[in-house]
């Protein structure tokens, strides 16, 4: 027991701590401009009676990206703001916005079906093209309140905006180091919101190292200030240089190329990287589709290699070995749609707080700890929330 509480419980406390320690943050370094009020999250409609209207913003094709609407729509349901169908499976966020638009049922938001923009498929040169397009729109029509903004190209656009809407940043590693919002504590800008975690990928790389004490951790992503933003690359520097590990990194490309290109990058990568490496922590990047995580954890058990799901349990379920359990999406969804409610009761984005910590909870997959040798401790097993065998 004594190995539990010496590897887990940092975490633990550290998890549950941080939430009141960050409400605590907040309030003593809120913007000025904040006001100490509690927004009801109620439906309500505009002061001239007519519907709220929302649209929609994204980089490109990325799976979390639907996953995370489909979570919010959800949560507005919840909240009492519309109800909708069963939203079908397998849509893109195109498809998903515009089956949104056609079928919702509200009094008081409307999902703006021509309200939504994609820049290309991660194609760096449209960027400017939809932000101009958004600005244009919103300058002459007026007919957007609220824009969600999915990933880190989204909602650094929307900032470089000047968020000239409510604009809610979702989906996105780091917003702080991507240049999105100024702070944990504050967006520094009166219409931006964007969810925070701090220090999470610290917690998940110094619990994987404590678990399975490597001297080389595997890292793959794309060598841009985006794609390295993903990767949480800046955290694992920092726990590699405190727990004195080395990183070996995989250059994968997945900008600018076809989906097919950049799953074929990452996939190749993580297949370089498992005879060089101890342990391989898997981190977010669009080349790896749930299709591709498959490829890669049978890459790393055959390689006999420790992985670390950055994404959570679903990875872990498809056969890596480990993650910290992420919260449900039906969480995180509400917490959005409660930021969304709240705005539209009068909240600016910028006076509600960003913080979110999930809760430390252990994922392991059995079947691939044995195929790789790995021998977990009694005390993990008893500790963790998600078994699979």
């Amino acid at each position: 027991m004594k190995f539990l509480l010496r590897i887990l419980l940092p975490a633990v406390l550290l998890s549950a701590g941080s939430l009141a320690q960050a409400a605590a943050t907040a309030a003593a370094s809120a913007p000025p401009t904040a006001e100490t009020r509690v927004f009801p999250t109620t439906p309500h409609a505009r002061p001239d009676g007519r519907r709220w209207r929302l649209g929609y913003y994204d980089g490109g094709n990325y799976s979390e990206y639907p996953r995370t609407l489909r979570a919010v729509v959800d949560g507005l349901q919840k909240l009492g703001w519309l109800t909708l169908p069963p939203i079908p499976a397998d849509l893109d966020s195109h498809q998903m916005w515009h089956f949104i638009a056609t079928n919702a049922k509200s009094n008081t938001l409307q999902f703006v079906d021509d309200a939504w923009w994609q820049a290309g498929n991660f194609d760096a040169a449209q960027r400017p093209v939809m932000r101009a397009a958004i600005e244009q729109r919103i300058k002459d029509k007026h007919d957007i309140d609220l824009i969600i903004a999915m990933g880190t190209w989204a909602g650094q656009d929307m900032a470089a905006l000047g968020a000239p809407v409510p604009t809610v940043v979702g989906s996105t590693s780091d917003p702080v180091g991507s240049g999105i919002i100024k702070s944990d504590q504050d967006s520094g800008m009166d219409n931006l919101f964007a969810r925070v975690q701090p220090d999470r990928y610290q917690r998940q790389v110094q619990l994987f190292h404590q678990i399975v004490p490597f001297k080389t951790l595997g890292l793959v992503y794309e060598d841009s200030p985006e794609g390295r933003t993903y990767a949480a690359v800046s955290a694992v520097e920092q726990v590699a240089k405190e727990d004195h590990f080395k990183i070996v990194s995989c250059n994968a490309p997945a900008t600018n190329i076809d989906a097919a290109q950049a799953t074929l990058n990452a996939v190749d990568c993580y297949r370089r990287l498992s005879t060089q490496v101890d342990a391989m922590y898997v981190t977010a990047q669009r080349g790896l589709t749930p299709d591709a995580v498959t490829q890669v954890a049978d890459i790393l058990r055959q390689a006999q290699v420790p992985s670390f799901a950055m994404l959570g349990s679903d990875q872990v379920r498809a056969g890596l070995l480990m993650s910290l359990a992420q919260a449900s999406y039906s969480y995180v969804g509400l917490f959005y749609a409660e930021t969304i409610a709240r705005i539209f009761n009068g909240a600016k984005p910028r006076q509600l707080s960003q913080i979110w910590v999930d809760p430390a909870k252990i994922a392991i997959n059995l079947a691939t700890a044995r195929a790789i040798g790995f021998d977990p401790p009694v005390d993990i097993l008893l500790a963790a929330d998600e078994v699979y065998q």
